[in-house]
């Protein structure tokens, strides 16, 4: 057994099993206060809350209370193993959430025979939460399970492994276009993979101002173009009319290549197609599609991002949802819309052209750090983030009507200690 392995296996069986627990937010040592925290205090807002249901925010934890759902469908890249092998993975993000955005959020792992069964269930048990964080669903019924749940639930639904990965993935090729003097309006782009995480990326980066024509995304029958008569209503949405059928046809003159499929499905050959100075995003994990060391000899003038820690720019979803449901979560959201994902990855890309800071620069061991070819992103331990991309995701929940609350008093937060 590997170092690692058995340090991972190590890391989640001690000091006790599982990486998260319950901590107690008031005094619960004398007898006033037991008799405060349950009966007969307890009845007390139990009876604001039925005179009132806004009363829940005023009196329980149900305002600062993510729920982290999962079917076990879609784990990692390691399939559908099921709903509890799982659980590791969803402890883990509701670590994430604490650590980085103070948000305390709880791991729920549902056997469901159907996507409606999954459906019912969340719906259900969605009043105790002030948002659902959805996680590790299979496309294409992920699409469906969360738009039903938007529709039927009045908080935060959130699925982030379609739109953490499309906000932190748009931040990037914002700053790549920039760096490499291209316009997000003429850019084309090959994408290669067209599942739950492809379809939101591209539809984050229309918004952000891409032509809906400049995208040719492929899946493994090829081009999804519009002659195509076997194309899901997800993928029909970006089925163009061309003449390209092929990836290498895709690639051939494209500015962009965005990846999200599988391991080294890409030579380096094969990039040499691209236009002048392209950008690589090879987003798949662990082994993306092409290795940074292919991209640097056969296109060094490509910037070249991964969703690896041990290169640079990575593409990294804990720079964006911890801090997304943070912002919601504070203006009593009733959503998060396509602006507030919009505004976030504006507030992720601006943060890269700040100067870093000491505390970045001591956690990667580096000296220097600046806005260029190989930091298009910033990094997950600097701390700006969470008052800049909540504050960003707040505002614009404000600005389209999306939230029940005004902006903090203690916006934007400087750190977890303002929460």
């Amino acid at each position: 057994m590997s170092d690692f392995k058995q340090d991972a296996l190590d890391y989640h069986e001690f000091p006790k099993p599982g990486k998260i627990s319950v901590e107690l937010s008031t005094p619960a040592q004398t007898s006033r206060d037991l008799s405060l925290a349950y009966s007969p205090g307890v009845a007390e807002p139990v009876k604001e809350i039925a005179a009132d249901p806004e009363n829940a925010y005023k009196y329980t934890a149900k305002g600062n209370l993510v729920a982290v759902i999962t079917d076990g469908t879609a784990i990692l890249g390691l399939g559908d193993l099921g709903p509890l092998a799982s659980k590791p993975v969803m402890e883990g993000k509701s670590l994430l959430f604490k650590r980085f955005a103070g948000v305390d959020s709880i791991d729920i792992e549902v056997e469901s025979e159907s996507p409606q069964a999954f459906i019912d269930t969340v719906r259900r048990i969605a009043i105790t939460f002030g948002g659902i964080n959805l996680e590790d669903i299979k496309a294409p019924e992920c699409f469906e399970i969360e738009r039903t749940l938007k529709e039927q639930c009045n908080i935060p639904v959130f699925h982030d492994d379609q739109h953490g990965t499309a906000i932190v993935t748009v931040a990037g090729a914002l700053n790549a276009l920039e760096i490499q003097g291209k316009k997000i309006e003429e850019a084309k782009m090959a994408v290669l993979g067209a599942g739950a995480a492809a379809i939101s990326c591209s539809k984050l980066l229309t918004l952000a101002g891409m032509k809906p024509e400049n995208i040719f995304m492929c899946d493994r029958k090829g081009v999804i173009h519009s002659g195509r008569d076997d194309l899901n209503q997800y993928k029909a949405m970006f089925a163009v009319d061309t003449d390209k059928r092929t990836f290498d046809d895709a690639l051939d003159g494209a500015d962009i290549f965005l990846g999200l499929s599988g391991p080294d499905m890409v030579t380096g050959e094969q990039i040499k197609k691209m236009a002048p100075n392209p950008i690589i995003f090879a987003c798949a994990n662990p082994v993306p599609e092409i290795m940074p060391e292919v991209v640097a000899e056969s296109r060094p003038d490509a910037v070249m991002a991964t969703g690896r820690s041990d290169y640079p720019n990575q593409v990294n979803n804990v720079l964006g949802f911890p801090f997304i449901f943070r912002g919601a979560l504070d203006v009593r959201a009733t959503a998060i819309n396509e602006e507030m994902k919009l505004a976030a990855a504006k507030a992720l890309a601006n943060l890269a052209k700040e100067p870093v800071t000491k505390e970045v620069l001591d956690a990667y061991g580096v000296d220097s750090m600046e806005f260029g070819k190989e930091y298009i992103i910033p990094k997950a331990t600097d701390s700006r983030l969470l008052g800049i991309v909540s504050t960003a995701v707040a505002q614009a929940a404000i600005d389209t009507g999306a939230a029940e609350g005004p902006l903090p008093a203690n916006y934007p937060l400087k750190s977890l200690e303002d929460i």
